[in-house]
Order: C-alpha cells, then sequence, then structure tokens
C-alpha cells in the first residue's frame, strides 16, 4: 500500500489522471440522485387515459362529429398489425427489447457517426426516453433535460413492462396534423384502419416520429418519399421485407392527398350536440374521450343533406354567374405553392362544391388547380363565364355526369328536419347548405314565415268546431280596406269544399275559415301545435302563414297529426359513454303533450291526404310510388320561402328553403318546386322497406257516412254545411283586430 502511495506521490499527474474519472463518478452518482428524487411520478403512464376526443354518433354508428385538439384512436397493442410494430422497432429502437431504458451501445454508434459525419447528425434516444421526453419533459437540448430524460426512462422501465411502455408510445406520439398515435394518422393521411396499411404506408408513417411536420406526406409529399425509402432501406437490413418489396413499395405512388375540409352530413346537429354536452360536463368533454350516440339515422341524414344542396345547387344554376370570388397574385418559384395553400385556406372547397384558381384561360379551354394539385380543363360555356377572368381567378366548381362544371356558393339556405312521431327522436337535422359558411342552425333557430303549410292547423279548428271534408267554403275574391290578397294561381271559384280548398290551397278559403273561427280563437288553436302564439299575427293573414315559425316546430307540428293529436317533443341526444364504453347518461324520451283530439288528427290527415294524391303536394306521392303520404306545400309572397311539410305513419318531416335575408327566391319557385323534392328524396330513404300504412280512424268519437267522416255529435244537420257562401261581415274579432299588412 505505502508503495502504491509512493508510486503515485512520485508521479502526481498519474494520480490526477486516475483521480479524475472517480469524482466525476461521484459527483455523477449525486447529481443523478438529485435529479432521481426530483423525477415526477408515473400516474400519468401507469394509469394512462390518453386526451382522446369527443365523439358524436348517428344511432347506427356512424360517426358524425369529432371535436378536440387531438385526433387519437387508442388501438391496444394487441390491435397494432405486427408489421407496424417490427418496423418501428426496427426504425426508432433496434435494441428495444433489450435495454433497460437507455441504449449505451446505440449512444456509442451515434457518437462515432456524428464524428466521422458531422453533417448528418444521428440521435440514440430509445422509445421509453422519447415517451418521457413526449409525456413529462419539453424539447429543449440541455444537459440537465437530457440527464432527467434518461433516468425518466430507466424509472418507466422500472414500472411498466415493454408492451405497455410500446402501446402508450404508439398511441402518444405525435404524427402531424394533429394526428396523435398511429391509429389517428391512418385514418388522418390514407383514411383507413391500421390492418388495412400498404408495406409502404407502413414505411411513411413509421418515418414520421424523426420530424412529423417536415416529413408530412400530404404538404411534402417529395421529403415523405425520400424519408420513405430510407425506412425500406432499413426494412430490408434487418430482414423485414425483401429488396423486391421495397422496390414496388417504392415505385407506387401514395394515395395521399391535401386534406380539404370535408362536409360533414350532419354538422349542425353535432355542433347542437357538441353545445349540450359541453354545458353538462364542461371542457372536459374534449379530452375525456366521450362518446354520444345521437337519435340520427345516418342514410336518411346523409340523403337529407345531399337532397338539400342539390336543391341549392339547382337554384343557384338559375341565377346569373357572379364572377371569381377574388383573383390572385400568383409569384413565380417557392412562393408559388405558398400563394394556392393561402387560398385553398382562405377558401375551403365546400363539401362537393371545389375550389380552383385559374392557370390559363384561352379561347378554347380554362385550366385549373384544385386543393389536392389536381389539374382540370373547362370547355363550353365555362368559358363564356369566364371571360375576363385572370390567372389566379379562384372560382368554384362541381363534377356532374363525370364531368368538372363551373359553378358558385348559393347564397340561399335551407333546412330538413324528419322525427318519429312515436318518439319524437329526431332522425335528420340539417341547419343549412355547409357549416363551414354559416353556423346559423337554419332548423332550430331561423323563425320564418310558413306560408300556406300552416293552413291545416286552421283546417283543424274549424274541424273541431262540426266542418267535414265536404263543407262549402266561398272562394271569392275577399278585401278588407287596403288589403287585398288573392289566390296563387290567380283563379277563384264560387264555393269549394274544404277538401278541394286545401287541395288547392287556395288563400281565400283559409281567410273565410279565420274570418268564421275569429283570429283570437285560430291563433291559439295553432298553438297546441307548439307554436309560439305570439309569433302568430292576430288578424286575417294568419290564414295565409304571416306569423314565424321554425322547420323543427313544423316537423313537430305534423308529427302531431301523425300521432293521433298527441305533440311530440323533439329530442336528439340518445345516449352518452365514456372512453371504457360505460354509459353516463341514457336519455328518457319526453312525455307527449295532447295537442288536439285523435278524431281531429285523422280528419285533418284525411285533408292533407288528398293534397298528396290530387292537389299540390301529389308530385311527392308520384316521386315515392306511395299513396299513404300526408303533406301541404307553403310559399309565402313574392315566393321568399318555400316549404314542403308532410308525414307517413312512421316519420313526419318539414323542409324550408329561402335567403337568410328574406328576399325574392324567384319569380317561377315555389314550395313544390324547390322543397317538396328534398322532402320526398329524404322520405325515400326513410320510408325504404316500409310497407304502406294507412292511418287508422280512432275507435270511437266519429262516424262515416258514405265516404266522408264526422264528429258523431256533428253527423247529418249538425255538421257545418257552408261558410261565407253569403257574403257576411267580418265578425267582430276579426274587424277588432290590427289590420293586415
Amino acid at each position: 500500500m505505502r508503495a502504491m502511495l509512493k508510486f503515485f506521490v512520485q508521479r502526481p499527474w498519474l494520480g490526477a489522471l486516475v483521480a479524475l474519472p472517480l469524482v466525476v463518478l461521484l459527483i455523477g452518482a449525486i447529481v443523478a440522485t438529485f435529479i432521481w428524487a426530483q423525477l415526477p411520478e408515473l400516474d400519468a403512464l401507469t394509469d394512462y387515459q390518453p386526451h382522446q376526443p369527443l365523439r358524436v354518433l348517428s344511432e347506427d354508428g356512424q360517426l358524425i362529429g369529432e371535436f378536440g385538439a387531438e385526433r387519437r384512436r387508442f388501438v391496444p397493442l394487441k390491435d397494432m398489425p405486427k408489421p407496424l410494430q417490427d418496423a418501428l422497432l426496427a426504425v426508432e429502437d433496434s435494441d428495444f427489447y433489450a435495454h433497460s431504458g437507455i441504449d449505451y451501445s446505440g449512444i456509442l454508434r451515434a457518437m462515432l457517426h456524428n464524428l466521422l459525419h458531422p453533417r448528418s447528425l444521428q440521435g440514440a434516444s430509445t422509445i421509453t426516453q422519447q415517451l418521457a421526453r413526449n409525456i413529462f419533459l419539453t424539447n429543449r437540448q440541455t444537459f440537465a433535460r437530457k440527464a432527467q430524460e434518461g433516468l425518466l426512462a430507466i424509472k418507466i422501465e422500472k414500472n411498466l413492462s415493454k408492451e405497455q411502455i410500446l402501446e402508450i408510445y404508439m398511441n402518444q406520439i405525435s404524427l402531424g396534423n394533429k394526428a396523435y398515435g398511429f391509429g389517428a394518422a391512418a385514418e388522418r393521411y390514407f383514411g383507413k384502419p391500421l390492418d388495412k396499411l400498404s408495406t409502404g404506408e407502413i414505411a411513411v408513417l413509421v418515418g414520421l416520429p424523426k420530424d412529423p411536420n417536415r416529413l408530412n406526406p400530404v404538404l411534402y409529399p417529395e421529403r415523405a418519399k425520400r424519408r420513405q425509402a430510407v425506412v425500406l432501406g432499413r426494412l430490408v437490413a434487418v430482414g423485414q421485407i425483401t429488396a423486391e418489396q421495397a422496390q414496388a413499395a417504392r415505385e407506387k405512388p401514395l394515395d395521399v392527398r391535401r386534406p380539404r375540409r370535408l362536409s360533414g352530413v350532419a354538422d349542425h346537429a353535432a355542433e347542437q350536440v357538441r353545445a349540450e354536452i359541453v354545458t353538462r360536463y364542461g371542457e372536459e368533454a374534449y379530452t375525456r374521450g366521450l362518446t354520444v350516440t345521437t337519435t340520427l339515422r345516418y342514410a336518411e341524414q346523409a340523403a337529407a343533406q345531399e337532397a338539400l344542396r342539390h336543391a341549392l345547387f339547382e337554384l343557384e344554376r338559375r341565377q346569373p354567374y357572379r364572377g371569381p370570388e377574388t383573383t390572385l397574385a400568383l409569384p413565380e418559384g417557392a412562393e408559388f405553392d405558398e400563394a394556392l395553400d393561402s387560398a385553398f385556406d382562405t377558401y375551403p372547397d365546400l363539401g362537393e362544391l371545389r375550389t380552383a384558381v385559374l392557370m390559363e384561360l384561352d379561347k378554347s379551354a380554362a385550366k385549373l388547380v384544385m386543393a389536392d394539385g389536381e389539374r382540370i380543363t373547362l370547355k363550353g360555356n365555362a368559358l363564356r363565364s369566364l371571360q375576363g377572368a385572370k390567372r389566379g381567378a379562384v372560382v368554384r366548381v362541381l363534377e356532374s355526369g363525370g364531368q368538372w362544371q363551373l359553378s358558385q356558393v348559393p347564397q340561399a339556405e335551407g333546412a330538413v328536419v324528419t322525427l318519429d312521431p312515436a318518439s319524437g327522436a329526431i332522425r335528420a337535422l340539417v341547419g343549412g347548405f355547409d357549416f363551414a359558411r354559416n353556423q346559423f342552425n337554419s332548423a332550430t333557430q331561423a323563425f320564418r314565415q310558413p306560408g300556406s303549410a300552416f293552413k291545416p292547423f286552421i283546417y283543424s279548428a274549424l274541424i273541431d268546431q262540426g266542418a267535414w271534408a265536404g263543407t262549402l267554403v266561398s272562394d271569392a275574391p275577399f278585401e278588407q280596406g287596403d288589403w287585398a290578397p288573392r289566390n296563387y294561381d290567380g283563379q277563384y271559384e264560387e264555393a269549394l269544399t274544404l277538401r278541394q280548398g286545401l287541395a288547392k290551397s287556395k288563400n281565400m278559403v283559409t281567410i273565410r275559415l279565420v274570418q268564421a273561427i275569429g283570429p283570437q280563437r285560430a291563433r291559439a288553436w295553432a298553438a297546441r301545435f307548439g307554436f309560439d302564439e305570439a309569433k302568430q299575427p292576430l288578424n286575417l293573414t294568419l290564414a295565409l302563414g304571416t306569423g314565424s315559425v321554425t322547420p323543427l316546430q313544423m316537423a313537430q307540428g305534423y308529427a302531431a297529426f301523425a300521432n293521433g293529436g298527441q305533440l311530440p317533443t323533439a329530442w336528439l341526444i340518445d345516449r352518452v359513454q365514456d372512453a371504457q364504453g360505460a354509459v353516463l347518461w341514457k336519455a328518457e324520451p319526453p312525455r307527449f303533450k295532447t295537442a288536439v283530439s285523435a278524431r281531429n288528427a285523422f280528419m285533418t290527415s284525411q285533408l292533407l291526404a288528398a293534397v298528396t294524391r290530387e292537389g299540390t303536394g301529389a308530385r311527392a306521392s308520384a316521386m315515392l310510388g306511395r299513396w299513404d303520404l300526408h303533406g301541404k306545400t307553403g310559399t309565402t309572397n313574392d315566393a321568399v320561402d318555400a316549404w314542403f311539410c308532410g308525414f307517413q305513419a312512421t316519420r313526419a318531416g318539414a323542409v324550408w328553403i329561402g335567403y337568410p335575408q328574406p328576399k325574392s327566391l324567384g319569380e317561377r319557385e315555389s314550395g313544390g318546386g324547390l322543397a317538396l323534392p328534398v322532402w320526398a328524396a329524404t322520405m325515400a330513404v326513410a320510408l325504404k322497406g316500409q310497407p304502406i300504412t294507412p292511418l287508422a280512424p280512432p275507435s270511437e268519437g266519429l262516424v262515416k257516412v258514405g265516404e266522408d267522416w264526422f264528429y258523431e255529435e256533428f253527423a247529418g244537420d249538425l255538421a257545418i254545411a257552408r261558410i261565407g257562401l253569403a257574403a257576411p261581415e267580418a265578425p267582430a274579432s276579426a274587424a277588432a283586430s290590427e289590420p293586415p299588412p
């Protein structure tokens, strides 16, 4: 021992050389002990609860809305395809199952590579280190942070199994485009689940952790392809795939495109659900993985949206072309793509209505580019409309019959609501043309004049006083002061039956009904069907539907006729479940309110059946090929609002079309031409497979004489035989009300 000390005393430089590593190790141990004591608890991993968005589903399980900052699909490790797992480990951490959190051999390899190749630096972070950094730390490159990362990785390895670590990593890591985890990334970039990915697609996803923003295959396809080639080369090197498979994957084009905003089939309904769930559960609704199942039927909802959009496109085709929405300055070089990206962000696609930028225009063709990079050519009529347009003009195009056509954003709006009369469950709710353009929900918030679609509620009031289908009513011209209403068709007859008056939608007939009942009583009767009494006029214009109603209110009101006089309360949310599938809340269908008697509902429905068989709504029966339909068209003055409302025994619905700021839809537009086809197209899906189901008369309170029904106490001479045929003076109730506009 003395000899050893003497040796080092005589050679102090050698003693320092030996002591220095020991001192460094001692200091390192002290620092590591201090840092270890400061490490966070691992609850975020041992009780892993990934932030999962609020998901809104249709009744049949189709996704119709998703809300949250992170797009995530938690996929258990057992459901992660083995080729994906193996590829990820080969690229990111080949010794994952061997190391204890830190790959010391990998660090040495990286140091040697970086010394030899300083322009292409490599890292040596294990998957466990990446997970530690992702969950607990920042990306700052400091010694203290790296020390924390390494020690955290060791702590994680001591508390979690390798399978748990890999499962959390594959579901937690950011892969760009707001996609977190490989399940979300597969949907985001390729529109498919993990088990459907090809080798080339797996290589793209596995390459993303290196730099998810710069390697985004949608925004930077060339970079993504270069990274894909590197990954494929690595997979060949470790024997996961053959060189031939790698070559085939490299040569196959990636089926990715710039994600354009696709109009969901139920954006307004999903927003209504979101608002209610956030009110109920707070901001946690966006992160705790809640799933809300609605009462919507996906196919019916999709049909309603498609039919409304088609009607609005058709209406827009009859309007003059308004020209490009704007004209961009398109610079050359790298700034060209940035200018296009900015334009497509400012003017996003609206569902199938695509945004396109004019690249070149001559006498024979117009060449345009769309958001996903597709280039199209327009000819014919489009050229005449685009004359004078310049390079950079932003226009809209629509595909029809396999050909692209010049179009424009519809200025009109619309709404569709269908519901189950027996429960009040909403089966379809379309609140407008496109949620991105207008978040206002016209189905529930737009109070508009219903026009002639309001007439059945007036007829119902008179039936309760003893009228029947054959009651004669004057159809002669009517004047009151300066007010001189007219029939829509400009034709007048001496008298019409109630059945004929409603079928032909004669204004004079309905005015005389309100005159006979009295505006006060008629308005109160209409309120039984769920309408705000204060929003209905207290004068004879009530007969023409000059009050204010919403499409949802009209659907509910018509549903009462289908439901034996019981007014349903519409409801949309069926149940709420947590991320584990446990039911947190289940709806109890709301109770009904008696609007009118079953016999009144039946007799009024018979009049509405005549409308769809021989009157203004006959087109509905022809389009659907069934005779168990009941409904009524509605067109207000100057065709400002167009309606069709109706029902079958199992479904009631209302359609409205109009401009947000009321103005005429066009001289020749009407409820029968605009709204009825939307209703029929929606009902075609709603009633698919449904047998013909005529409404059954109630078991008591009615008598049938010949082909006509009567209240039993008003049968015979007590039935109201005629109204207004002697042209009597207006009742005091009408004369005392406000003068019509």
